[in-house]
Protein backbone atom coordinates (compact mmCIF):
# COMPACT_ATOMS: atom_id res chain seq x y z
CA UNK A 1 0.00 0.00 0.00
CA UNK A 2 0.77 3.59 -0.79
CA UNK A 3 2.17 5.49 2.54
CA UNK A 4 -0.18 7.04 4.60
CA UNK A 5 1.75 8.49 7.84
CA UNK A 6 0.51 10.95 10.78
CA UNK A 7 3.67 12.61 12.05
CA UNK A 8 3.04 13.80 15.35
CA UNK A 9 5.08 17.25 15.79
CA UNK A 10 3.13 18.62 18.70
CA UNK A 11 0.17 17.59 20.94
CA UNK A 12 0.13 20.24 23.93
CA UNK A 13 -2.03 23.08 24.67
CA UNK A 14 -1.69 26.88 24.63
CA UNK A 15 0.52 26.88 27.98
CA UNK A 16 4.10 25.68 27.01
CA UNK A 17 5.89 23.73 28.84
CA UNK A 18 8.95 21.19 28.77
CA UNK A 19 7.21 18.24 28.14
CA UNK A 20 4.81 18.77 24.64
CA UNK A 21 5.01 21.32 21.94
CA UNK A 22 1.50 23.02 20.47
CA UNK A 23 -0.49 21.59 18.01
CA UNK A 24 0.86 20.14 14.53
CA UNK A 25 1.02 17.38 12.63
CA UNK A 26 1.95 16.70 9.20
CA UNK A 27 0.32 13.86 7.09
CA UNK A 28 1.89 11.81 4.47
CA UNK A 29 -0.32 10.61 1.74
CA UNK A 30 1.84 8.68 -1.22
CA UNK A 31 4.28 11.27 -0.42
CA UNK A 32 2.64 14.23 -0.26
CA UNK A 33 3.21 16.34 3.10
CA UNK A 34 0.27 18.09 4.40
CA UNK A 35 0.93 20.13 7.20
CA UNK A 36 -2.40 20.53 10.11
CA UNK A 37 -1.77 23.61 12.42
CA UNK A 38 1.48 25.26 12.95
CA UNK A 39 2.59 25.95 16.28
CA UNK A 40 5.86 27.63 17.43
CA UNK A 41 8.57 25.38 16.96
CA UNK A 42 7.00 23.49 13.82
CA UNK A 43 10.51 24.19 11.48
CA UNK A 44 12.51 22.74 14.29
CA UNK A 45 10.16 19.71 14.61
CA UNK A 46 9.71 18.98 10.89
CA UNK A 47 14.00 18.78 10.85
CA UNK A 48 13.96 16.62 14.63
CA UNK A 49 11.13 14.29 12.19
CA UNK A 50 13.61 14.44 9.38
CA UNK A 51 10.58 15.34 6.89
CA UNK A 52 11.30 17.73 4.09
CA UNK A 53 10.71 21.00 3.93
CA UNK A 54 10.54 21.42 -0.13
CA UNK A 55 7.97 18.39 0.02
CA UNK A 56 5.29 20.31 2.09
CA UNK A 57 3.03 22.29 -0.38
CA UNK A 58 0.08 22.63 1.65
CA UNK A 59 -0.40 24.17 5.60
CA UNK A 60 -4.25 23.66 7.31
CA UNK A 61 -4.95 26.24 9.74
CA UNK A 62 -7.62 25.30 12.36
CA UNK A 63 -8.44 28.09 13.87
CA UNK A 64 -6.22 31.30 14.52
CA UNK A 65 -5.37 31.10 18.63
CA UNK A 66 -1.88 31.19 18.47
CA UNK A 67 -0.75 27.31 19.92
CA UNK A 68 -2.35 26.54 16.42
CA UNK A 69 -0.46 29.08 13.94
CA UNK A 70 2.67 31.23 15.69
CA UNK A 71 4.69 28.85 13.94
CA UNK A 72 3.86 29.84 10.28
CA UNK A 73 5.50 32.83 9.81
CA UNK A 74 8.79 31.02 10.40
CA UNK A 75 8.21 28.31 8.48
CA UNK A 76 7.24 30.45 5.53
CA UNK A 77 10.94 32.38 6.74
CA UNK A 78 12.60 29.51 6.61
CA UNK A 79 11.55 28.10 3.08
CA UNK A 80 12.63 31.39 1.43
CA UNK A 81 16.24 30.40 2.95
CA UNK A 82 15.89 27.15 1.47
CA UNK A 83 15.62 28.97 -1.92
CA UNK A 84 12.17 27.49 -2.57
CA UNK A 85 10.62 27.90 -5.69
CA UNK A 86 7.36 26.36 -5.63
CA UNK A 87 4.25 27.60 -4.11
CA UNK A 88 2.89 27.23 -0.84
CA UNK A 89 -0.66 26.81 -0.35
CA UNK A 90 -2.01 28.19 3.43
CA UNK A 91 -5.83 27.12 3.98
CA UNK A 92 -7.33 29.04 6.84
CA UNK A 93 -10.35 31.42 8.09
CA UNK A 94 -10.31 34.50 6.76
CA UNK A 95 -8.93 36.66 9.56
CA UNK A 96 -5.52 35.05 9.12
CA UNK A 97 -5.08 36.71 5.67
CA UNK A 98 -4.57 40.52 6.61
CA UNK A 99 -2.38 39.32 9.42
CA UNK A 100 -0.06 36.75 7.74
CA UNK A 101 0.20 39.40 4.58
CA UNK A 102 1.50 42.06 6.91
CA UNK A 103 3.38 39.46 8.72
CA UNK A 104 5.16 38.35 5.55
CA UNK A 105 5.55 42.34 4.51
CA UNK A 106 7.59 43.16 7.51
CA UNK A 107 9.32 39.53 7.46
CA UNK A 108 9.88 38.06 3.94
CA UNK A 109 10.29 40.66 1.55
CA UNK A 110 12.03 38.97 -1.33
CA UNK A 111 10.63 35.65 -0.60
CA UNK A 112 11.62 33.54 -4.05
CA UNK A 113 8.32 31.85 -4.14
CA UNK A 114 4.53 32.30 -3.93
CA UNK A 115 2.37 31.98 -0.83
CA UNK A 116 -1.59 31.18 -1.45
CA UNK A 117 -3.81 31.76 0.77
CA UNK A 118 -7.05 29.64 0.56
CA UNK A 119 -10.21 31.25 2.72
CA UNK A 120 -11.88 28.52 4.70
CA UNK A 121 -15.24 29.06 5.68
CA UNK A 122 -15.32 27.07 9.15
CA UNK A 123 -19.25 27.10 8.96
CA UNK A 124 -19.69 23.93 6.20
CA UNK A 125 -18.51 20.96 5.07
CA UNK A 126 -16.45 21.27 1.94
CA UNK A 127 -13.63 19.85 -0.12
CA UNK A 128 -11.33 22.12 0.17
CA UNK A 129 -8.29 20.43 -1.90
CA UNK A 130 -8.36 17.62 -4.37
CA UNK A 131 -5.47 15.75 -6.38
CA UNK A 132 -5.98 12.40 -7.94
CA UNK A 133 -6.09 9.97 -5.09
CA UNK A 134 -7.14 12.10 -2.40
CA UNK A 135 -9.23 14.70 -0.53
CA UNK A 136 -9.24 17.01 2.12
CA UNK A 137 -13.09 18.51 3.64
CA UNK A 138 -13.62 20.59 6.25
CA UNK A 139 -15.62 19.87 8.93
CA UNK A 140 -17.06 22.31 11.31
CA UNK A 141 -16.54 22.56 14.67
CA UNK A 142 -17.89 24.42 17.88
CA UNK A 143 -14.75 26.56 20.02
CA UNK A 144 -14.56 30.28 21.35
CA UNK A 145 -13.89 31.34 17.80
CA UNK A 146 -14.57 30.16 14.33
CA UNK A 147 -12.79 26.77 13.97
CA UNK A 148 -12.97 23.31 11.87
CA UNK A 149 -10.98 20.10 11.55
CA UNK A 150 -10.07 18.18 8.55
CA UNK A 151 -10.88 15.19 6.91
CA UNK A 152 -8.61 13.76 4.71
CA UNK A 153 -9.57 10.68 2.26
CA UNK A 154 -8.11 8.70 0.00
CA UNK A 155 -10.03 7.77 -3.37
CA UNK A 156 -10.88 4.36 -4.53
CA UNK A 157 -8.02 3.10 -5.95
CA UNK A 158 -7.86 0.38 -8.96
CA UNK A 159 -7.47 -3.50 -8.39
CA UNK A 160 -4.06 -5.26 -8.37
CA UNK A 161 -3.08 -7.33 -10.88
CA UNK A 162 -1.89 -10.82 -10.56
CA UNK A 163 1.40 -11.14 -12.35
CA UNK A 164 1.17 -14.64 -11.76
CA UNK A 165 -1.90 -14.75 -14.43
CA UNK A 166 -0.34 -12.34 -16.78
CA UNK A 167 2.98 -14.74 -17.07
CA UNK A 168 0.30 -17.75 -17.65
CA UNK A 169 -1.47 -16.13 -20.49
CA UNK A 170 1.39 -14.08 -21.83
CA UNK A 171 -0.38 -10.96 -20.76
CA UNK A 172 1.60 -7.93 -22.25
CA UNK A 173 2.91 -4.88 -20.57
CA UNK A 174 0.10 -2.72 -22.53
CA UNK A 175 -2.65 -4.25 -21.29
CA UNK A 176 -2.23 -3.95 -17.77
CA UNK A 177 -4.22 -0.52 -17.54
CA UNK A 178 -6.96 -1.82 -18.95
CA UNK A 179 -7.57 -5.00 -17.34
CA UNK A 180 -7.27 -2.84 -13.93
CA UNK A 181 -9.83 -0.50 -15.73
CA UNK A 182 -12.26 -3.67 -16.01
CA UNK A 183 -11.43 -5.66 -19.63
CA UNK A 184 -11.37 -8.88 -20.02
CA UNK A 185 -8.31 -10.16 -21.71
CA UNK A 186 -8.67 -12.08 -25.18
CA UNK A 187 -5.78 -14.58 -25.96
CA UNK A 188 -4.21 -15.04 -29.76
CA UNK A 189 -6.10 -18.44 -29.97
CA UNK A 190 -9.36 -16.38 -29.02
CA UNK A 191 -9.81 -17.94 -25.11
CA UNK A 192 -11.29 -15.07 -23.19
CA UNK A 193 -9.52 -14.66 -19.60
CA UNK A 194 -12.19 -12.76 -17.44
CA UNK A 195 -11.14 -10.19 -15.65
CA UNK A 196 -11.81 -11.63 -12.16
CA UNK A 197 -9.31 -14.49 -12.50
CA UNK A 198 -6.63 -11.31 -13.70
CA UNK A 199 -6.70 -9.30 -10.66
CA UNK A 200 -7.42 -9.25 -7.08
CA UNK A 201 -9.49 -6.82 -5.02
CA UNK A 202 -8.22 -2.92 -4.16
CA UNK A 203 -6.81 -1.70 -1.33
CA UNK A 204 -9.93 -0.23 1.08
CA UNK A 205 -9.59 3.99 0.84
CA UNK A 206 -8.16 4.85 4.02
CA UNK A 207 -9.04 8.34 5.66
CA UNK A 208 -7.80 10.82 8.38
CA UNK A 209 -9.91 13.26 10.49
CA UNK A 210 -8.29 15.73 12.64
CA UNK A 211 -10.34 17.31 15.26
CA UNK A 212 -8.51 19.99 16.75
CA UNK A 213 -10.34 22.64 19.54
CA UNK A 214 -13.61 22.03 19.59
CA UNK A 215 -16.69 21.13 22.50
CA UNK A 216 -18.36 17.33 22.66
CA UNK A 217 -20.58 17.49 19.17
CA UNK A 218 -22.34 14.42 19.72
CA UNK A 219 -23.74 15.18 15.92
CA UNK A 220 -20.13 15.50 14.98
CA UNK A 221 -19.76 11.19 14.86
CA UNK A 222 -22.13 10.97 11.82
CA UNK A 223 -19.86 13.42 9.18
CA UNK A 224 -17.08 10.87 10.52
CA UNK A 225 -19.15 7.59 10.07
CA UNK A 226 -16.01 5.10 9.74
CA UNK A 227 -12.93 6.97 9.37
CA UNK A 228 -9.61 4.98 10.04
CA UNK A 229 -8.29 7.01 12.61
CA UNK A 230 -9.42 9.94 14.30
CA UNK A 231 -7.97 12.79 15.91
CA UNK A 232 -9.74 14.50 18.55
CA UNK A 233 -8.75 16.82 21.31
CA UNK A 234 -9.03 15.75 24.73
CA UNK A 235 -7.76 18.53 27.06
CA UNK A 236 -9.21 17.35 30.48
CA UNK A 237 -10.54 14.34 31.85
CA UNK A 238 -14.00 14.64 33.62
CA UNK A 239 -11.90 15.90 37.00
CA UNK A 240 -12.67 19.09 35.02
CA UNK A 241 -15.86 19.07 32.96
CA UNK A 242 -16.66 22.42 33.89
CA UNK A 243 -13.47 24.22 32.72
CA UNK A 244 -14.39 22.24 29.28
CA UNK A 245 -17.90 23.30 28.94
CA UNK A 246 -16.18 27.29 29.92
CA UNK A 247 -13.58 27.03 27.12
CA UNK A 248 -15.22 24.76 24.74
CA UNK A 249 -13.26 21.94 24.59
CA UNK A 250 -13.67 18.33 25.12
CA UNK A 251 -12.47 15.75 27.58
CA UNK A 252 -11.01 12.33 27.02
CA UNK A 253 -13.95 10.43 27.36
CA UNK A 254 -16.02 13.18 25.03
CA UNK A 255 -13.33 12.50 22.48
CA UNK A 256 -13.93 8.81 22.94
CA UNK A 257 -17.48 8.95 22.56
CA UNK A 258 -17.12 10.36 19.26
CA UNK A 259 -15.01 7.88 18.54
CA UNK A 260 -17.21 5.01 19.40
CA UNK A 261 -20.60 6.65 17.45
CA UNK A 262 -18.78 7.24 14.36
CA UNK A 263 -17.43 3.87 14.59
CA UNK A 264 -13.36 5.03 14.19
CA UNK A 265 -10.72 2.68 13.55
CA UNK A 266 -8.46 3.94 15.88
CA UNK A 267 -8.25 7.30 18.20
CA UNK A 268 -5.72 9.55 18.88
CA UNK A 269 -5.95 12.13 21.35
CA UNK A 270 -3.95 15.55 22.22
CA UNK A 271 -4.16 18.88 23.14
CA UNK A 272 -3.38 17.42 26.87
CA UNK A 273 -3.70 20.26 29.45
CA UNK A 274 -0.43 21.44 30.85
CA UNK A 275 -2.05 20.97 34.55
CA UNK A 276 -1.43 17.04 33.52
CA UNK A 277 1.65 15.51 34.28
CA UNK A 278 0.69 12.32 33.17
CA UNK A 279 -1.55 11.58 30.74
CA UNK A 280 -2.36 8.31 31.37
CA UNK A 281 -5.22 9.57 33.41
CA UNK A 282 -7.24 10.58 30.17
CA UNK A 283 -5.87 7.53 28.07
CA UNK A 284 -7.89 5.09 30.95
CA UNK A 285 -10.78 7.30 30.63
CA UNK A 286 -11.13 7.48 27.04
CA UNK A 287 -9.90 3.63 26.87
CA UNK A 288 -13.57 2.69 29.31
CA UNK A 289 -15.61 3.85 26.71
CA UNK A 290 -13.60 3.02 23.39
CA UNK A 291 -10.57 0.33 23.66
CA UNK A 292 -8.82 1.64 20.40
CA UNK A 293 -7.41 4.91 22.14
CA UNK A 294 -3.80 5.75 21.73
CA UNK A 295 -2.11 8.86 22.90
CA UNK A 296 -0.26 10.89 21.34
CA UNK A 297 3.63 11.91 21.95
CA UNK A 298 6.23 14.49 19.95
CA UNK A 299 7.81 12.65 17.09
CA UNK A 300 5.25 9.91 16.99
CA UNK A 301 4.23 8.59 13.83
CA UNK A 302 1.43 6.34 13.45
CA UNK A 303 0.81 4.30 9.98
CA UNK A 304 -2.82 4.31 8.65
Amino acid sequence: MEPFIIHILGCGSALPTTRHMPSMQVVDCRGKLFMVDCGEGAQLQMRRAGLSFAKLSHVFITHLHGDHCFGLIGLISTMGLLGRTATLHIHAPRQMQTMLAMQMDFFCRDLGYQVEFHEVDTTVQAVIYEDRSLTVETIPLEHRMPCCGFLFREKPSLPHIRRDMLELYGIPVSQINNIKAGQHYTCPDGTVVPHSQLVTPADPPRSYAYCSDTRYMPALAQQLQGVTALYHEATYAADNMLMAQKYYHSTAAQAAQVAKDAKAGMLLIGHFSSRYTDENILLQEAKLVFPETYLTQELQTRTI
